[in-house]
């Protein structure tokens, strides 16, 4: 049932990976899964909420800076992803 939780994010992840996905649509759908904040510990929200604000950022600014790695910031939402299911698979997180 957890990874039904995560499941949302992925597809959305693989979707921006693969282009077919803006920034700020994963964002948004990245911001309503509610269900998923209350099944983590609050400190997994504030690293999603930093990264999709990075993410958003960095898509108002990517053509204008050469310098910015957008590819970067998609391996941290993934390693996001990975350590959330592994600490939903541990059970209820302290």
């Amino acid at each position: 049932m957890h990874h039904a939780l995560l499941s949302p994010l992925q597809t959305g992840l693989d979707a921006l990976r693969s282009g077919n996905a803006a920034p700020s649509a994963f964002s948004q759908m990245a911001r309503a899964q509610t269900a998923l904040f209350a099944a983590l510990p609050p400190r997994y929200t504030e690293v999603l909420l930093d990264l999709l604000d990075r993410l958003e950022s960095s898509a108002l600014f990517a053509e204008e800076s050469c310098s910015f790695s957008q590819a970067g910031l998609l391996d941290s939402l993934q390693l996001w992803l990975d350590k959330a299911a592994q600490r939903l698979e541990a059970g209820t997180p302290t």
